[in-house]
């Protein structure tokens, strides 16, 4: 009768093993799913969260409750009446913490740094990158395709954008992401080969709501590419006059797979699906140049057409900060949106560090304006939250020889003439700008952090 005897529901289903037996009922599943999203609604800390946290079971409800007219008429009265009745019980509980949440000072928190960004989640929140998308959709319709490489640096928002392109780019195109992270789990080409198949029936199916078939498994089992190129045939049949834009994230993650296999026959697939399936538009997305790859993919990324992901333009990085989802109150002074802008440059992640430790400071001293001065206070926070993205950065962005010049530049010489070609290159990055022979960081916030790295 509330939403605290639906959460008490998770505790009752704690016993179902995972994976659970074949034999158990999948409704008790989808509801225990459903408690454990109520309850991570309840626990959550303030009324803004909580509502924001009750709108997934909800959902949840409602796709079991179209699933149910598929089923018999008597699975389907016998659970309608559960999800009926539950569904009416958390938009009661939704209403009353929209009301309260209106009611409190406290700023919603809205802002996500950290993983990709997410439609099904995020929502409007993804901002910018129309250029983008528009350019993606003109060279995939065009009479001559490119091979696509999609590149920036660490945590610019490619995934983000990847996962925003079925909703950004018109039917005619389906755009099909594969997560090479996880095909370099693959230890044999059998594994590599399913894996490929599973997530792009998986994108399809979230893309356009596709149900594309599966591959013969016993024909990957013998001969698990040549298996794939029958199977693409009967995908080009299901989806019509469609072009399949096959987006390979973190694409970089193949070498692992060709120095766990010891073989390019991955690559070798996918050469000749660029070169043979005219239907398929294939895009590598990364944070790599052509020339900071391994020598061996110079010849499997031939033709290529690259497309940079950078900075947000300042007027998505003002839309970002003041709008980052419909009706979120006015918080912050002009003179703050412009600091947030000049210390992050535009970079998406850094913004979205940077309003929402300025909107947990503004909440725990109870107040609802964001100055300038609380910009440059939240500084010092931002490096001890961001600490991953800065690691990486230093890390596993820059050699030893790119991290030499950066210390220089902090420690206030010059850029030396036999170090010029990698300070060049630094700028090719987008880490350092350059005008004549003066360079400086494209960032101010990463020199600040440098700054502190070397103890200036």
């Amino acid at each position: 009768e509330t939403p605290d005897d639906i959460a008490a529901i998770a505790d009752q289903l704690a016993w179902i093993p995972t994976p659970p037996p074949k034999a158990l009922d999948p409704f008790l599943l989808h509801f225990l799913e459903v408690g454990q999203g109520v309850r991570a609604a309840l626990n959550a800390t303030s009324s803004y969260r909580r509502m924001e946290l009750i709108e997934r079971p909800i959902h949840r409800l409602e796709q079991l409750r179209t699933g149910l007219t598929a089923e018999s008429p008597l699975i389907a009265t016998t659970y309608g009446e559960v999800v009926d009745r539950w569904l009416r019980i958390l938009e009661t509980a939704h209403r009353t913490l929209e009301e309260q949440a209106q009611a409190s000072r406290e700023v919603p928190q809205v802002y996500l740094p950290g993983p990709p960004l997410d439609p099904e989640t995020a929502g409007d929140r993804f901002k910018g990158r129309v250029d983008l998308f528009r350019e993606i959709e003109t060279l995939v319709l065009s009479d001559q395709r490119p091979v696509l490489l999609l590149y920036g640096g660490r945590r610019t928002g490619k995934t983000s954008a990847l996962k925003y392109l079925p909703r950004c780019i018109g039917p005619e195109v389906l755009p099909l992401l594969v997560d090479c992270q996880a095909i370099a789990q693959a230890t044999t080409l059998v594994g590599l080969a399913d894996e490929l198949a599973e997530q792009i029936v998986k994108s399809a199916r979230r893309a356009r709501n596709f149900n594309l078939p599966y591959p013969d498994r016993y024909a990957l089992r013998q001969d698990p590419f040549i298996a794939l190129q029958r199977w693409m045939d009967k995908v080009e049949n299901a989806v019509g006059d469609r072009t399949l834009l096959l987006c390979l994230d973190e694409f970089e993650r193949l070498n692992e797979v060709v120095q766990a296999t010891g073989s390019r026959v991955p690559l070798n697939f996918l050469r000749h699906v660029m070169q043979h399936r005219p239907r398929w538009t294939l895009l590598f997305s990364g944070s790599h140049l052509l020339d900071e790859l391994p020598p061996y993919w110079s010849d499997y990324l031939i033709n290529t057409r690259s497309l940079r992901v950078s900075y947000l333009s300042e007027e998505d990085a003002r839309a970002l900060i003041r709008q980052p989802v419909e009706d979120f109150p006015e918080i912050y002074d002009d003179e703050a949106v412009e600091a947030i802008i000049h210390l992050t440059r535009g970079q998406p992640y850094l913004i979205q560090l940077a309003c929402y430790e300025l909107v947990e400071r503004l909440n725990r001293e109870g107040r609802r304006w964001v100055e300038r001065e609380d910009v440059e206070a939240v500084v010092p926070v931002l490096f001890e939250r961001g600490q991953m993205y800065f690691w990486e950065f230093w890390n596993l962005s820059l050699t030893p020889e790119q991290r030499e010049v950066l210390r220089a530049l902090v420690q206030g010489g010059e850029v030396r003439e036999e170090m010029k070609a990698v300070a060049d290159r630094l700028v090719v990055k987008e880490v350092l700008d350059r005008a004549d022979d003066t360079y400086r960081f494209q960032v101010p916030l990463i020199r600040r952090w440098v700054e502190q790295k070397v103890g200036i």
